[in-house]
């Protein structure tokens, strides 16, 4: 059993969350128990990974995606309504970490997908950022484009979108999970081969083939189930709690 408190302190200045400007709120997000025995990792805040945390008993719910993101209306109603009210009922906290997840250097989403990928030698995809949410790595050799392609449908179990440019082969990578098609400018300028995110936009198109590098849509959902899986098992792990992850395969 551990304190609520403790396990969000220690996770704030490990994942260093106060150093970022993001969309929502990092951490914790709304208070159940103060007692953490339990936790239900999911890659986002849905009815069903709630359902999961009631099944399993689960004192604290961790994601990628939580609530209460700029721009959305204030009324606690309807969908959301609905999912806090089951949180709050059950006495289960919604702990959540966005872009401090995708960046943190040994248990980001995008450090994850480097490793999947063996790319090595990372670099910052945008050189002006203190924390960079985004990465450049490279192929141990260069390979062609369906070479690659057919690796990342492997990695990720997702139908992959390839958006091509004119180059033959791939060796230099730049990725950055979940929405960020419109990075693939940075990739640009940076030179690389092949640019990688989640999602993809009816622009992104013609960006990668004027921009000149390989655009690869691996699936939002599917670039982004590593982080929460490495943070609640490193809080399992330095609170002496148990951690289960969730998943419910979107295929965006």
């Amino acid at each position: 059993m551990a304190n609520l408190h403790e396990i969000i302190q220690w996770c704030d200045q490990t994942l260093k969350a106060a150093e970022f400007k993001d969309y929502a709120p990092n951490g914790l997000q709304i208070e159940g128990s103060t007692e953490v025995t339990r936790i239900v990792c999911a890659v986002t805040a849905s009815e069903d990974a709630i359902d999961a945390a009631i099944a399993q008993n689960a004192d604290l719910l961790l994601v990628h995606h939580g609530y209460f993101w700029k721009g959305e209306p204030y009324p606690i109603t309807g969908m959301r309504g609905n999912r806090i009210k089951k949180l709050i009922q059950n006495n289960i906290s919604l702990v959540a970490y966005h872009l401090p997840l995708d960046a943190h250097p040994t248990l980001g989403n995008n450090v994850a997908i480097a490793e999947k990928l063996n790319l090595k030698n990372l670099e910052p995809l945008d050189l002006t950022e203190k924390h960079p949410i985004g990465n450049i790595g490279y192929l141990e050799q260069v390979i062609s484009v369906d070479e690659f392609k057919a690796q990342l449908q492997n990695s990720f179990d997702f139908k992959v979108i390839h958006l091509p440019a004119e180059k033959q082969s791939i060796q230099k990578v730049g990725f950055c999970t979940g929405g960020a098609q419109d990075f693939i400018a940075k990739a640009a300028l940076q030179n690389c081969d092949a640019y990688i995110s989640g999602e993809v936009s009816e622009r992104t198109f013609y960006e990668a083939k004027e921009l000149g590098v390989h655009y690869f849509a691996c699936g939002h959902h599917a670039t982004e189930r590593y982080g929460v899986q490495r943070l609640a098992q490193a809080i399992s792990k330095q609170f002496s709690i148990e951690a289960e992850y969730f998943e419910l395969n979107n295929p965006i």
